[in-house]
């Protein structure tokens, strides 16, 4: 066998984090607590070298290397963008909120950096042996970080109980793994591939592989009935986890599962399809039924994460280039918004109190104007209301099923969206038609300001113009 050595150029950007992480874990042990800022800078600066190495790179030929465990290529690159800018943000909004409850500590960056290497590996895993690693990498950096404020009992209880699910869960997947291996005798997924399009004989293996391994993924999306866990995390984890669990790691899923089941197994299309559509009808409707139920916004907003990875499955469904554009779509404006709205509610917590009730947001309008009028653009796109970037994803996503005959699908996500649409509403009317208690104008530091408004600025300019994005998107699945 001849030898071929790693290309250590394609791999730079990991490299890169791995080594700022280590760097600033050694550096943060001799800073005081009133120098944090330099641990902050230090992960803000690693974030956008990490953003550089990856653009010098987008555009080239797709790279496969260390023996068929690694691949480089423009759907990787563009999800790592939308990883790198995502993080940055909950870093940038987290900062203030770790100060004020006296949570401000170094642990949390490195533990940051090391989720995003994770989330790194998993965007370019080319073979089930990475895809494992990048997943516990950054399950285990988020176990830690829902558990980071430790004196708070409800944060170790969230933790425990994501830990508990999340063992089950990667069983779950080692088991699906084992099963494809032993059909295909190689992890490599290019080899599974071939070896799926030979053996579409129905054999039970396979299909019992597929079946574990939809359900170990299922698991990290938080699709139901595999969503038990999303729900009390996003509750139990100060917000500014929470922020980050919501975020870049729905990215970094929904990578791995065109990695594992389109280029994978794709072969399989007819056994994974039929479990995706039971989760995505599942989770469209019990994400939107019983989020209207909630009082707790974060909860709330965790059973509306729910029915969104359920959108994002349909566009995986159709099984087309257009569905597959769809989704990725979808999961970067997802993410987008999401950051945007945990950064309102983060800052509307600055009084004192933390912001854990939606009445808790009664008279926001009142408080602070521009902060109302952002949270509001963040609930219309997430409901999907017309000239806003949330319609235009559900629109796109739609339209890819259609167009592969399953209409009755597409509109019983159409109706569930529209009685999804109550919750957000609920969050508009208490936000400019309830009076606070609290008249204390909102508070933020400059570049938090900047940041806050240029998204909810993003949201608008991408619904009026969503073609640049899906344009990327497009090309990069190609």
């Amino acid at each position: 066998m001849t030898f071929v050595p790693p290309d250590f150029v394609s791999v730079m950007p990991e490299i890169f984090v791995l080594s700022m992480a280590c760097a600033v874990l050694v550096i943060d042990v001799f800073l005081k607590d009133e120098q944090r800022g330099i641990t902050f800078g230090l992960c803000q600066l690693t974030l956008l070298g990490a953003l550089l190495l990856t653009l010098i790179g987008y555009g080239t030929d797709t790279t496969v290397t260390f023996n068929g465990h690694f691949i480089r290529d423009a759907m990787g690159d563009v999800l790592k963008v939308g990883i790198y800018v995502a993080i940055a943000m909950v870093l940038l909004f987290s900062r203030d909120y770790l100060i004020a409850r006296g949570i401000h500590r170094g642990e949390y960056y490195v533990l940051a950096l090391l989720g995003v290497l994770g989330m790194m590996v998993m965007v370019s895993a080319a073979s089930f042996l990475t895809a494992y690693l990048g997943l516990e990498l950054l399950s285990l950096s988020l176990y830690a970080l829902v558990a980071f404020d430790r004196d708070n009992a409800q944060c170790s209880e969230a933790a425990m109980k994501y830990f508990v699910l999340g063992a089950l869960a990667s069983g779950m997947l080692l088991y699906g793994i084992s099963m494809i291996y032993g059909t295909t005798g190689s992890l490599d997924l290019r080899v599974v591939a071939g070896a799926a399009i030979e053996n579409r004989d129905g054999s039970l293996l396979p299909a019992l592989g597929v079946a574990f391994l939809v359900v170990g993924l299922a698991f990290k999306l938080g699709a139901v009935p595999f969503h038990m866990w999303l729900p009390d995390v996003y509750q139990g984890a100060p917000t500014s986890v929470t922020l980050y669990v919501g975020s870049a790691p729905k990215l970094a899923a929904f990578a791995l599962l065109m990695r594992i089941l389109v280029e994978g197994l794709g072969g399989l299309e007819s056994d994974w399809q039929q479990m995706l559509i039971v989760l995505s009808v599942l989770s469209i409707a019990v994400g939107n039924v019983i989020a209207i139920a909630q009082t707790n916004i974060k909860r709330m907003l965790a059973y509306s994460t729910i029915s969104h990875v359920g959108f994002i499955l349909l566009g995986i469904i159709a099984g087309t280039a257009d569905g597959y554009s769809a989704a990725m779509f979808y999961a970067l404006t997802y993410v987008l918004t999401t950051v945007g709205s945990f950064g309102i509610i983060i800052l509307a917590g600055r009084s004192g109190c933390e912001v854990e009730n939606i009445q808790d947001l009664r008279g926001l309008n009142d408080r602070s104007p521009w902060f109302a009028f952002l949270m509001l653009v963040m609930m219309m796109s997430t409901a999907g209301i017309p000239f806003l970037v949330g319609f235009y994803a559900k629109f796109a996503v739609l339209m890819a099923i259609v167009n592969v005959g399953m209409v009755g699908l597409a509109v019983y996500a159409v109706v569930l969206s529209v009685v999804g649409a109550f919750y957000y509403l609920r969050v508009v009317k208490v936000m400019y038609f309830d009076k606070s208690e609290d008249s204390i104008p909102i508070l933020a530091a400059l570049d938090t300001k900047i940041v806050i408004g240029a998204n909810g600025l993003i949201l608008i300019l991408l619904g009026l113009y969503p073609t640049g994005l899906m344009g990327v998107c497009i090309s990069a699945l190609q």
